[in-house]
């Protein structure tokens, strides 16, 4: 990671570069890139969103996370909350910094930045507790929520464009370091 720098990241104007790296991470259609940049800078208004970026020495953007104060009257809270109501988990919608997005490109994973991104990010958070949504299978991402922390607190989440389902994870903060 010695040759990438984590700061604070002005997601507004480098939000196709951020959906650049989004994509091939998470492999998206040019059409749901479309759709995810409008819900991006829809997030950037809600109060305390914030995001960090991973960079390399030219500048190119190689990561980002963004987050903010969950709100239950947000579309995810809305359909997360039934899931975590019939486990009686519903309480983890309230005081929590939800981490919206966090990719890394795909060339640059397995090198900490993903895990500098989300400790960096929930460390400056005043919430007692961090919630997020991964796709619900075993994957290096669920491994590294694991690590800091996160445990499932609801599975089999189906989002309405989402084809596959979705845990949600939770953890107190500060995260877990290794």
């Amino acid at each position: 990671m010695d040759d990438v720098a984590v700061g604070p990241l002005d997601l507004a104007a480098r939000v196709d570069d951020a959906l650049a790296v989004q994509a091939l991470a998470f492999g998206l259609s040019d059409d749901e890139v479309a759709v995810r940049r409008h819900i991006v800078l829809r997030h950037l208004g809600c109060r305390g969103a914030r995001a960090l970026g991973a960079t390399t020495p030219t500048g190119r953007l190689i990561g980002f996370v963004y987050g903010m104060p969950n709100d239950r009257a947000h579309w995810w809270s809305t359909v997360v909350e039934p899931y975590l109501r019939s486990a009686h988990l519903d309480h983890w919608l309230d005081d929590s910094f939800v981490i919206t997005e966090l990719h890394v490109h795909p060339a640059y994973q397995g090198r900490g930045i993903g895990r500098t991104l989300i400790t960096r990010i929930t460390d400056e958070a005043q919430e007692p507790r961090s919630i997020l949504s991964a796709i619900d299978v075993e994957s290096p991402a669920r491994a590294l929520y694991r690590s800091l922390g996160y445990r499932d607190i609801a599975r089999r989440v189906l989002f309405p464009s989402a084809p596959t389902p979705y845990a949600v994870m939770g953890a107190p903060l500060p995260l877990i370091r290794p």
